[in-house]
């Protein structure tokens, strides 16, 4: 199997490493300094213990022509950078290839492959005008969620926190002889891979912390453990939570966890700093619509009113807006 990954920052730096740690080829896209240093010296993957591995990817390159077709072509970015790059990876796919996006949030097929009243929609937050379905055919996707915490520490060297799960399902419920390959190979390379009937499911569980406690963090510049011990923001997180699930309930999602579950499981991270509080302290766009504005969407779909998260959408789309130097907003 051979496998590209898009995107060599925190969490594609991570697999990449990991995967090329347990024999398998695989080809790094990156650019600019990043692309250099791992060309250089390869993927430095620093571990909580302090020791650091080397790992030198079978191609890193920032053309994808040159790459050629891929089994497996992992999206590790940003998803506001998706719309972009999705027509670009056309050279990486061959008749088979299957897609991986690994990024937070609701993805753009959530209604691709499922059945119910809104089978086949755009999602307009995060495919405006179907820029990203136009160009991956629906049966390519593998659903993925990612339960990594690391950071990209300087060009090729990637600071890898806690946190090796990586759930992986087919969009239909299919378990699939691509997916359960792609699952061995993770597990080989050390992650915690299990495939999933229900992805959509495990993409709600994670979004509700990402939901609330990512926007929240950025506009107060708190940690997770600051958040959940001041009690005016634990209760808006655990109100913001309540919203989320019925709009989920509505989309038939059944949540293993209670809301006090799901609070108690991010405490355990108590200094950790979110993804969006450092692209806001960074200047740069954030992954507002993939987490906020896409969950405010759907509760307009099935009539499910959210204050509290459109406040929280609106409040970060303006943060992000003077923080990103005054850019307009979306």
């Amino acid at each position: 199997m051979r496998i590209a990954i898009v995107g060599a920052g925190a969490i594609g730096g991570y697999l990449a490493a990991r995967l090329i740690g347990s024999g398998r080829q695989v080809t790094v896209v990156a650019r600019g300094a990043n692309l250099a240093a791992i060309r250089e010296a390869g993927i430095r993957l620093r571990l909580p213990d302090g020791t650091e591995e080397t790992a030198h990817p079978e191609l890193a390159t920032d053309d994808m022509a040159a790459a050629g077709p891929h089994d497996v072509v992992l999206l590790a970015v940003k998803g506001q950078q998706l719309p972009a790059l999705v027509p670009t990876i056309r050279p990486l796919l061959g008749p088979e290839t299957a897609i991986v996006p690994a990024q937070n949030g609701i993805p753009w097929w959530y209604f691709q492959r499922c059945g119910g009243p809104f089978a086949g929609r755009t999602l307009a937050s995060v495919d405006p005008g179907g820029a990203i379905s136009a160009h991956v055919a629906p049966e390519r996707v593998i659903g993925c969620v990612t339960y990594q915490a690391a950071e990209l520490a300087g060009p090729g060297v990637v600071r890898f926190i806690e946190g090796n799960r990586f759930t992986l399902g087919e969009p239909d419920g299919e378990m699939s002889g691509r997916v359960q390959e792609l699952a061995r190979a993770l597990t080989g390379a050390g992650l915690k891979a299990r495939v999933r009937t229900d992805i959509r499911t495990e993409i709600w569980v994670k979004l509700l912390g990402n939901l609330t406690f990512n926007p929240i963090s950025a506009l107060t510049r708190a940690t997770l453990g600051e958040i959940i011990g001041f009690g005016p923001t634990r209760d808006l997180a655990a109100a913001t939570m309540a919203e989320a699930r019925e709009v989920a309930d509505r989309l038939g999602i059944t949540f293993g966890v209670t809301v006090e579950q799901r609070i108690r499981g991010a405490a355990q991270m108590a200094s950790h700093r979110t993804s969006t509080l450092q692209d806001i302290e960074a200047g740069r766009p954030t992954e507002v619509e993939w987490l906020v504005g896409t969950v405010a969407e759907l509760g307009r779909m099935v009539d499910v009113p959210t204050p509290r998260i459109d406040a929280l959408y609106a409040c970060l789309r303006l943060l992000e807006r003077t923080s990103c130097g005054g850019s307009p907003p979306r």
